[in-house]
């Protein structure tokens, strides 16, 4: 079964414009997949070998490991599509998988910062370049609710400081344009002398000192340098900058179809859990405001 993986694989990339961390992820799944196949079976595995039977015991095992069901669900997904591609292709006749049903798993509200805390996470007096540089990083977060791997991908041609919008390169590479306010807008235009400075070698936006993309990991680190400032007891990560913004617009009166688009949330279903946030909300100011609740 290895052939077709990495046949599958190059179809992901290739044809359907996966990021090079959904391929990965898919790869190590099917690779988790073969090896069960292989300790079932004795031999490695061809396609038409597999039964229903097979990966439902592959679940079991998941199971025994301890796995959460959100990932055990996950790889069930990309299994189930991995063998539907190859009844695309004539392979099989049948997807052995399409049958299983996912593990069960609680859908959990996102956490969010109230625009007070968001107001005491962004505001704090610039004094050198790494303080500029966490302002308009952070600004930007919450301004337009991109994800951290998003936000490390800008580059400053994407980015229209007249129109205050920027052009972002979402899952699955599909674009979309996301305006911005005048708080971002200020705090960039603070920013990029200090990224020119730097002399970085190609676009991006968000640099370090000697120039080089700034990772994942340095925007996780510069937000948790600002959450020790100010004290907030929760758990906040890039996430949760990207929950508020939804969170926020939508108790403002934003509609859930605009909160979609400027997600980049390919179906409406999940950008759907912030009603279920708001309607919380909501019984929170019952309980406190009805004289008999």
């Amino acid at each position: 079964m290895q052939k077709e993986a990495a046949a599958f694989l190059r179809h992901l990339e290739k044809e359907r414009n996966a990021s090079a961390h959904t391929v990965r992820a898919y790869a190590q799944d099917l690779a988790q997949f073969e090896a069960h196949l292989q300790d079932e079976l004795g031999h490695e595995a061809a396609p038409t070998e597999v039964d229903h039977l097979m990966v439902r015991s592959f679940l079991a095992r998941l199971h025994r490991d301890g796995l959460k069901k959100t990932s055990a669900s996950r790889k069930l997904a990309g299994i189930r599509t991995f063998f539907r591609w190859l009844c695309r292709e004539g392979v099989l006749q049948r997807n052995p998988a399409r049958v299983i049903l996912s593990p069960r798993v609680e859908r959990r509200i996102p956490s969010q910062l109230d625009e007070a805390e968001v107001a005491a996470l962004l505001e704090f007096p610039v004094e050198d370049d790494a303080d500029a540089r966490a302002q308009a990083l952070l600004e930007m977060l919450y301004a337009t609710g991109v994800r951290c791997s998003e936000l490390v991908g800008m580059d400053r041609a994407e980015v229209d400081l007249e129109n205050r919008t920027v052009r972002v390169l979402g899952k699955g590479r599909k674009e979309r344009v996301i305006p911005f306010g005048t708080r971002a807008r200020a705090a960039l235009q603070a920013y990029l002398p200090v990224r020119e400075a730097a002399q970085p070698p190609d676009d991006a936006l968000f640099v370090n000192a000697r120039g080089a993309r700034l990772t994942d990991r340095t925007v996780r680190r510069i937000l948790a340098g600002r959450l020790k400032k100010i004290a907030i007891g929760k758990r906040v990560t890039p996430h949760t900058l990207r929950h508020s913004f939804a969170s926020h617009l939508l108790q403002r009166g934003a509609d859930l179809r605009s909160i979609q688009e400027l997600l980049g949330h390919a179906s409406l279903s999940t950008t759907q859990r912030y009603t279920h946030l708001n309607a919380r909300q909501i019984l929170e100011i019952y309980k406190r405001a009805h004289p008999r609740a």
